[in-house]
């Protein structure tokens, strides 16, 4: 989970007003940031004003929206854009292998970050989107990522709190510690209707020079027609194709 921002400082207060906008949220009022922030509705109309004027936010009819002058930094984050980079004609390979749901994540705390999502006309309907984040526990990109980690990045995320998605959702620390194991002697990591009902998925690591897990991909797909387990050897190749290019990449710098 994201830290709070310091709202004893300007920018902590900007920085919440900016994370006070959801996935779905297309045009939010001034009176919805003030309460979603809890900041005094002047300091919200002023720090408004300034992102607007900084093209973090677009005033709008009926409020703010969230700006293009963001994705433009994002796009500016040199790990995640090279990550992607080499990882995207892996990705589109393997969506042309599978014809179901691509994600590539990393991990930021107990969460899942995608750096990119590659779906068609069949993709499944599940919870994520380029940029947004899920727990762990719930994912097999989460799961992947969390079995490759250091023993007490291991621990400590299965001491955290975990919150149940769905009837599937694994959150008893022994069992998932089971899957986790699992996953290491594998080499890949599942997920069956644990994030949202309809969607099953897999995912394998890929690991830096130094054997240093650095991302998970993974296929998606609904459970009506999609057998993870059809999928891993695709998975895997991907995984490992990319792998390949970053240890290049990291040997010629």
């Amino acid at each position: 989970m994201v830290a709070p921002a310091n709202l004893d400082t300007v920018l902590g207060k900007a920085v919440t007003i900016l994370r006070a906008f959801r996935p779905d949220d297309h045009t939010v009022p001034l009176a919805e940031l003030v309460r979603r922030t809890g900041l005094h509705k002047a300091t919200v109309h002023r720090l408004a004003g300034e992102l607007v004027t900084n093209r973090l936010l677009d005033r709008v009819d009926g409020g703010y929206r969230l700006s293009g002058g963001l994705f433009e930094l994002g796009m500016r984050a040199s790990v995640e854009r090279s990550l992607l980079e080499m990882a995207m004609p892996f990705l589109q390979d393997l969506y042309e292998r599978t014809h179901e749901t691509v994600h590539l994540g990393v991990r930021d705390g107990f969460e899942v970050v995608y750096v990119a999502k590659i779906g068609g006309h069949r993709q499944a309907n599940s919870p994520s989107r380029t940029g947004g984040r899920n727990p762990w526990h719930c994912t097999a990109i989460g799961k992947a990522l969390i079995a490759h980690s250091d023993p007490d990045v291991v621990r400590d995320a299965l001491s955290a709190p975990m919150v149940r998605r769905t009837p599937h959702t694994l959150v008893a620390p022994g069992l998932l510690r089971t899957q986790l194991d699992r996953v290491l002697e594998t080499g890949v990591a599942f997920e069956r209707e644990e994030s949202a009902l309809g969607i099953t998925c897999v995912a394998a690591p890929v690991f830096g020079v130094d054997d240093t897990v650095v991302a998970a991909v993974s296929v998606t797909g609904p459970t009506g027609r999609f057998v993870p387990e059809n999928h891993v050897a695709a998975v895997r190749a991907a995984a490992e194709g990319l792998r390949s290019t970053v240890a290049r990449r990291d040997h010629l710098v």
